[in-house]
């Protein structure tokens, strides 16, 4: 059996002090496997613990199922940033006041509708104007879920298509 450096006993105490209890019994166990003949009681004095917690993990590590299963999550649920509309639950009304006087449309079809400003511009607006703080690329899911377009200067290159003279 080949014994480990002291800097390295030194982390495995580290590690082995941060565990729980039943993971501490399988931590020493999958070690003193690992090491062989000798293992459980090298283990046991470099670890701190007493030959038979080693022992009583070996059974526990027998009895895990040979197929792997994940556990349930640790974390609680519903972590993360909230999405915009719940943080802000008035943020339809106000970016619909933003763009009150900036919007435009086609005369012939009521479901097209544009806008001049730039998604920085609402941006800056809306957190001027009522106080709510959003990225750009809300304001683009904003833009999409309303019905907007951004209007874009067309240029015709009408010189191209002239015969010359």
């Amino acid at each position: 059996m080949n014994e480990y450096e002291p800097a390295i006993e030194r982390e495995m105490k580290k590690f082995y002090g941060t565990l729980s209890e039943k993971d501490q019994r399988r931590y020493a166990a999958v070690e003193a496997l690992k090491l062989g003949r000798g293992g459980i009681q090298y283990m046991a004095r470099v670890l701190g613990c007493h030959r038979n917690t080693i022992t009583a993990g070996i059974a526990d590590l027998h009895e895990l199922p040979d197929e792997t299963r994940y556990q349930p999550r640790l974390r609680k649920a519903g972590g993360g940033r909230k999405p915009y509309d719940e943080t802000y639950p008035e943020i339809d009304t106000a970016f619909l006041s933003v763009l009150s006087d900036h919007t435009a449309g086609d005369p012939m079809d009521d479901t097209i509708r544009w806008t001049h400003l730039k998604p920085r511009q609402i941006a800056q607006r809306l957190a001027e104007d009522h106080a709510i703080e959003v990225s750009e690329p809300v304001i683009h899911q904003l833009l999409e879920k309303h019905g907007y377009r951004r209007r874009q200067a067309q240029k015709n290159n009408d010189a191209a298509s002239r015969e010359p003279e």
